[in-house]
């Protein structure tokens, strides 16, 4: 990704329930649809189903804002949405029939500048086994 050196970059938490968690860091004009690519190549699934983004509470709340990616919903910038309100999260729904739900928040880490040398978006922690996506 072409970025200035005026770009900054934030460090996310992802996580997939309880079984797999990463931080990545991403730079701030990153748009949700980078960040699904970003998901996508860190988990290893195939890139072949409709997602979404939703900010809420709870995974399962009523009261969302959804981001409709196939609307263009998904070119808004990481910089535009964080910080989130008080107590929600940023959710990405993969695969409406398998339901892939990642919760992604961001770290209390300040934003730092982008380093030249480092190739973006950057693992910086990974707990827990990834997902299988299409398992046997």
């Amino acid at each position: 990704m072409n970025m200035d050196e005026d770009t900054q970059i934030i460090t996310l938490k992802v996580k997939l329930g309880t079984a797999w968690g990463a931080e990545i860091e991403v730079p701030v004009d990153f748009t949700l649809n980078d960040l699904h690519f970003a998901i996508q190549k860190l988990v290893d699934f195939d890139d072949d189903h409709l997602y979404k983004f939703y900010i809420s509470k709870t995974e399962h709340n009523r009261n969302r804002y959804t981001f409709a990616c196939d609307d263009g919903g998904c070119e808004i910038s990481i910089s535009a949405l964080f910080p989130l309100p008080t107590k929600t999260f940023l959710f990405y729904l993969f695969d409406f029939g398998d339901c892939w739900l990642f919760k992604i928040s961001a770290t209390r880490k300040n934003l730092k500048p982008i380093e030249a040398e480092v190739e973006y978006p950057r693992l910086v922690k990974e707990t827990g086994e990834k997902p299988v996506q299409y398992g046997d």
